[in-house]
């Protein structure tokens, strides 16, 4: 097989071809690390190579419907055991920190009988929309390396974007598989609160608003990994009942007309891009065009207030991140990136009682959902405010970082608290990606699907939010539109080919 066929299927289709013999495991194996060779240097998609593991896994006998099929997992929560895990963090990085066990999330990987031969870049503990560590270097995106290929899951985006592999692992904690998918023209599902395990370390991580799934190239591999790694997990708070015949079934039916309310400005008040009002009017037209109803609706939601209350969480969830690296590495306080420390030292200046206050309102988010869910089917917003960033754009400004130093020596930041710092934060930390959070909050699934490409060559997603248990729904409506305006065959340029 030459790399022009491998990248002309899915994974389903390569899994196909493995179990008729007309391709081995070890020749797809060579196929995604010769198209590694060539796009890594530009692009440092993949940062941890896995050659012994996939070698052995490639002459062995194995089994499911991605059985031979070349895979790669993210650095963040995925881990493998005996492999080198780094967060994107300097100090696990410099002690070769190597867990002692698989995530259970790794270990329903390997059962659906993908080949993982690499580990993805990320940002320190996932913690922005951009893929750029200190520690690791900057990933960059397949359709202009000028700019983002986004975050957290970047490295796995660059790399199914750039035809490396058919899809690769993710997580979602804030629009992590959302907002790289919209940024690079993939398909990418952030599966709803417990649909998926997040254990054994981590089951309902962020109280369930982080969760792991793919990025792909196809809508059918989503819906045939989402069955693969489905399912209740020993310790989960929930046990959810999946669709009877699966989600890969549920896709060849199309959904019938839907009402679909749509959100044209951000949460934050602050103007979109024009690129993103286009994302969505391309998106709309195509909807109704199917005999969808899209008319202009929104749950009635305070967009600042639940970014303030998502930073919350996020800025307590760094402050735990890094006092377990120091627990595990004796971590130094320069092995942690600046933002990242200044984002700790916010969160645990926090009491018990406003972190619960701040938790507190996410059932007043749901309910709000939920009463919008009751007139409308979905939510379509764009993924993304603007087009993805440029490199750099979403650094923290130099004199920020200068004022920020002599902050971090204070006892606590209970004065920053006080000064509306977190509010200023969720606007300019926020503004780019000011749609995703919600359905992280709230625990239902969401998608981002690549409908729309700027003239500059830059995709930019439309994201859908479903209610409860709309796995199978969403599905059915990306698989529908990718039927009318397909995506499949659009790739990027990068490294020649």
């Amino acid at each position: 097989m030459k790399y022009s066929e491998y990248v002309q299927h899915d994974g389903l289709g390569l899994a196909r071809l493995v179990a008729e013999r007309q391709v081995s495991p070890a020749d797809l194996l060579a196929l995604a690390r010769a198209r590694l060779a060539e796009i890594n240097p530009a692009l440092n998609a993949v940062i941890h190579r896995m050659d012994t593991i996939a070698d052995e896994r490639a002459q062995a006998p194995v089994d499911g419907p991605f059985a031979g099929v070349p895979f790669l997992i993210k650095d963040l929560f995925q881990d493998y055991a005996g492999v080198a895990s780094g967060y994107g963090n300097a100090a696990l990085k410099r002690a070769g920190f190597k867990p002692a066990e698989h995530a259970e999330i790794t270990r329903r990987f390997i059962a659906s009988g993908v080949n993982i031969f690499g580990k993805t870049n990320t940002p320190e503990f996932g913690a922005k929309g951009v893929t750029e560590p200190e520690a690791f270097g900057i990933t960059r995106n397949p359709w202009h390396s000028d700019h983002t290929p986004g975050g957290s899951s970047g490295g796995s985006a660059a790399a199914v974007a750039a035809g490396v592999v058919p899809m690769a692992g993710a997580n979602d904690g804030g629009g992590s598989i959302r907002i790289p998918a919209a940024c690079c023209g993939l398909f990418g599902l952030k599966p709803g609160r417990a649909r998926v395990p997040g254990g054994p370390e981590r089951s309902d991580l962020m109280h369930g608003a982080a969760v792991d799934h793919v990025l792909t190239r196809s809508v059918r591999d989503s819906a045939a990994m989402l069955d693969a790694i489905a399912g209740y997990e020993k310790g989960a708070i929930v046990r959810l009942h999946e669709p009877e015949a699966g989600y890969l079934a549920a896709i060849e039916t199309p959904p019938g007309p839907l009402r679909i309310g749509v959100l044209d400005s951000s949460p934050l008040d602050i103007p979109l891009h024009t690129e993103a009002l286009a994302a969505l009017e391309t998106t709309t037209e195509l909807l109704e065009s199917l005999g969808h109803t899209v008319e202009r609706a929104a749950p009635a939601i305070d967009g600042l207030q639940l970014g303030r209350d998502f930073l919350s969480m996020w800025f307590v969830q760094m402050a735990r991140q890094m006092d377990d690296v120091r627990a595990r590495t004796g971590a130094a306080a320069n092995e942690f990136e600046l933002d990242t420390r200044a984002m700790a030292h916010v969160g645990r200046a926090f009491s018990a009682t406003e972190y619960m206050d701040a938790f507190e309102r996410w059932r007043g988010y749901r309910h709000a959902l939920a009463e919008f869910h009751a007139e409308y089917d979905l939510l379509l917003t764009p993924t993304l405010a603007n087009p993805p960033a440029r490199i750099g754009e979403a650094a923290t400004p130099k004199w920020q970082q200068i004022a920020l130093r002599p902050l971090l020596r204070l006892p606590s930041a209970r004065a920053l608290i006080r000064s509306g710092i977190v509010e200023q934060i969720a606007r300019e930390n926020l503004k780019h990606v000011p749609f995703t959070q919600l359905a992280n909050l709230t625990g239902v699934p969401a998608m981002s699907v690549p409908l729309h490409m700027t003239p500059q060559g830059l995709p930019l997603g439309s994201q859908f939010v479903g209610e409860p248990g709309s796995e199978a729904l969403l599905l059915r409506l990306a698989a529908q539109l990718e039927t009318a305006a397909p995506w499949f065959d659009r790739l990027p340029a990068v490294g020649g080919r």
